[in-house]
């Protein structure tokens, strides 16, 4: 699958079957989140792997459509410095942003579904995580094998995307 292909084709997947996701399919997932770029290639981000069915559950109380973690056979939490912390650049969301979009295209590519999550309840997901003080986690991506297989190839949804002619101004607004 081409990349353009894999754009085209990647859908949020939040139903998974209990099948553990393989050590290889999980270790390409993370390599390419590793290898997006970054602001001045500092690389400021890490990711916690959570395969543990509890501590998946746990995560999934993280903010109110973070459910699909419970179900998923493993979920990442993106972890950053705080950049609403003073003299952090908000580019490090730009960078995990790209991480996240790396990881999720690669999956789709293997066969493996996944959904972003947002958390909402910061300080729940550092206590789940065992974040240091001087970490964060924005962020938590879950990954599986989707319960319908057909979810991954279904043709997108009329009027799912505005055209191109609704986004984009040449030259000025």
């Amino acid at each position: 699958m081409n990349v353009g292909d894999a754009i085209r084709a990647k859908r949020a997947i939040r139903r998974f079957t209990p099948r553990p996701l393989d050590d290889a399919h999980l270790e390409q997932i993370l390599d390419a989140g590793r290898r997006a770029g970054s602001s001045k290639n500092q690389q400021r981000w890490a990711f916690v792997v959570v395969r543990d069915a509890d501590r998946r559950e746990a995560l999934a109380t993280v903010g109110p459509w973070a459910g699909h973690i419970a179900g998923a056979a493993a979920a990442i939490a993106l972890v950053t410095p705080d950049p609403r912390a003073p003299g952090e650049p908000l580019s490090v969301m730009w960078d995990v942003g790209g991480a996240a979009a790396q990881m999720m295209l690669v999956a789709c590519e293997l066969g493996v579904g996944s959904c972003p999550a947002t958390v909402y309840e910061h300080d729940r997901a550092r206590e789940i995580l065992g974040l240091p003080a001087d970490r964060h986690c924005e962020y938590v991506l879950s990954f599986g094998y989707p319960a319908d297989p057909g979810e991954l190839a279904a043709p997108p949804r009329a009027g799912g995307r505005r055209g191109l002619d609704q986004v984009v101004h040449l030259e000025r607004w």
